[in-house]
């Protein structure tokens, strides 16, 4: 079993043959740009899986219009499981669990893990693979979207999977040496693929903003087909296309500027409260901020600190008296950056909010604005 992670050159000046996965997402979609600047004939099969975000379907279809008045035939099949995918447990698939909201990272994204997903899919392309190999006496290169900011969290996303699966899919296929998997972006992430998709579109003639208009990576998107901006997907993607310095041409359910701020928090919050980060003094929302009201986790929703215990300490940073006499935050020794401080975290999520200085007026809770969620009385 062949595993390629660059594309394949001509065979001997035979035609270059690939099969993919076309969700109609900006991974596939860009994939697909990819493969046929490559020269390659593609054929493409679209799942649907009783997803919420079905719209990506139709996506799908629109690049596919496009791409034929351009001049490039696609094949284009879409395969129905929703069946058999309707009993698997997940945020894309049950209607009674939501999708989450945030930073895409590990454990906020585990709810949108559609269970042995990907071994579905890529079972079914290898069998329409050998059925093309056979048919067209050809090698064929099952190609695959899959990316770095994919298998650090998804574990169906991962090279070691895709090594395990292909390996048993050649024990139990004759003529398996002539089916490889391709996987160009194994090493890079969305920025990479729109990077590449910018130079693909040039290359063919084609408007890289139309083919990009027809994606959706949104899980969560209106009833208008709207994407949300706020799911750990949508994130991921704003911030790629922000990476490039453009905007992305999707319709979001607010106007851009308002997404790429959600974003660029949502950034910024998982930095600090995952990955004890600090946000830069005196840019937080909550440094000069003094209504009436109390300050809650911005990840658990926990109640830390109240405004009565809110104070001016010209820090930079907000800074609290005293925590509510339910928080309980967690004290840590922190040796850091050379220094010996208490770092404080949320008793409830373990997420970092700051440190706790003891001064001659008092104790001083020094927290990021990032971490925290203001509620008026």
């Amino acid at each position: 079993m062949a595993f390629i992670f660059a594309d394949t050159q001509m065979d001997g000046g035979r035609l270059m043959r690939a099969v993919m996965a076309f969700s109609g997402g900006m991974d596939s979609t860009g994939l697909l740009i990819r493969l046929l600047s490559k020269g390659y004939k593609v054929s493409t099969l679209s799942y649907d899986y009783g997803q919420k975000h079905v719209i990506e379907i139709e996506r799908a279809k629109s690049n596919i219009e496009y791409l034929a008045a351009k001049g490039f035939e696609v094949e284009h099949r879409i395969v129905d499981l929703k069946s058999a995918m309707s009993i698997f447990h997940s945020a894309l698939t049950s209607t009674d669990i939501e999708v989450p909201e945030g930073h895409y990272e590990e454990e906020q994204m585990k709810a949108t893990v559609v269970p042995n997903r990907n071994a579905i899919f890529a079972s079914i392309l290898y069998g329409y693979a050998l059925s093309i190999s056979l048919k067209e006496d050809v090698n064929v290169d099952i190609a695959l979207g899959v990316h770095s900011g994919d298998h650090a969290i998804y574990p169906d996303c991962r090279p070691e999977f895709y090594e395990s699966i292909g390996e048993s899919f050649a024990l139990g296929n004759w003529d398996s040496e002539r089916v490889s998997f391709n996987l160009p972006y194994i090493d890079g992430d969305k920025v990479t693929i729109l990077r590449d998709a910018l130079i693909s579109c040039q290359k063919l003639g084609l408007d890289f903003d139309t083919i990009f208009a027809n994606t959706n990576t949104s899980y969560n998107p209106d009833e208008m087909g709207r994407s949300s901006g706020k799911s750990g997907a949508d994130v991921e993607r704003i911030l790629a296309f922000h990476a490039i310095g453009r905007i992305d041409p999707v319709e979001y359910v607010e106007d851009w500027e308002v997404v790429l701020s959600g974003a660029l928090k949502a950034q910024l919050r998982h930095y600090v409260m995952k990955e004890n980060g600090t946000e830069r003094p005196f840019t937080g929302e909550y440094d000069k901020h003094f209504e009436a009201g109390n300050y809650h986790c911005a990840d658990c929703d926990k109640l830390l600190f109240s405004s009565d215990s809110k104070f001016d300490s010209g820090c930079g940073w907000p800074a609290f008296s005293e925590e509510d006499e339910s928080a309980n935050i967690t004290q840590l020794k922190d040796t850091s950056y050379g220094m010996v401080r208490i770092e404080v975290r949320c008793s409830e999520c373990d997420s970092h909010l700051g440190h706790l200085f003891h001064e001659a007026r008092g104790p001083r809770y020094c927290i990021n604005s990032i971490c925290l969620d203001f509620k008026g009385e």
